[in-house]
């Protein structure tokens, strides 16, 4: 389980990897709103322990910058932050748990624990968007109930997609995903198979994925 812990102050950082790795949690480490939302971008989480005052910002408003791009990760918000009202609106932001500083290293555990089972039960055996269904068990594909032949490289390209709905992929993390190593894979290659995917399932004349320049794509 990979879980980033986004916190300035260098003592709590510590405390905070430190308790976390002893319990075989894979812990990333960032202290500003920047360095979080490009871990983000490179990684998946399992759970983020967000820190509410960063030194580049707040973490509320990084928070709502996150659930409007799509990003979908467990949140548990640390803050000294402890009135109802500051309570209420993190969790209406988006977050999933919210911890008052101070507090206990076990406390912080179990809530931990808590989210990671959360999101065991919630994964989904079908994922659907736009009219795509895509199937986990049987691997199949149908698009407005029809079901659309795809090889398996570009299955794996579209499951990526629809389980990322909305998020703005990098070209270099699609990759990885695809790819043993995006390093090997010619510059062209993702285009090529990202036509292939477009002429399957943009059937209506809709588009489905959108090309963001310079960065990469992106499942409407």
């Amino acid at each position: 389980m990979k879980i980033l812990v986004v916190e300035d102050q260098d003592r709590l950082g510590r405390f905070l990897l430190q308790g976390l790795s002893e319990c075989a949690y894979t812990v990333s480490w960032v202290r500003t709103c920047t360095a979080a939302s490009d871990s983000l971008v490179e990684t998946h989480y399992d759970v983020i322990v967000l820190d509410l005052g960063l030194p580049d910002g707040d973490g509320l408003d990084l928070l709502k910058r996150w659930r409007q791009s799509g990003f979908k990760e467990p949140v548990l918000i640390l803050s000294a932050r402890d009135g109802v009202q500051d309570r209420v609106k993190g969790l209406d932001l988006g977050a999933d748990d919210y911890l008052p500083k101070p507090f206990s290293l076990e406390e912080l555990l179990a809530r931990v624990r808590s989210l990671v089972r959360r999101q065991s039960t919630v994964k989904q055996v079908v994922l659907e968007h736009a009219g795509i269904k895509l199937d986990l068990l049987s691997h199949t594909v149908q698009v407005n109930g029809a079901p659309v032949d795809l090889t398996s490289r570009e299955y794996a390209l579209l499951e990526v997609f629809m389980q990322n709905q909305g998020r703005i992929l990098p070209r270099t993390l699609i990759s990885e995903k695809i790819w043993a190593s995006h390093f090997d894979v010619d510059t062209n290659l993702l285009d090529v198979y990202m036509s292939r995917l477009r002429s399957k399932l943009e059937t209506q004349g809709k588009p489905i994925f959108k090309t963001v320049r310079g960065v990469g794509y992106q499942l409407m």
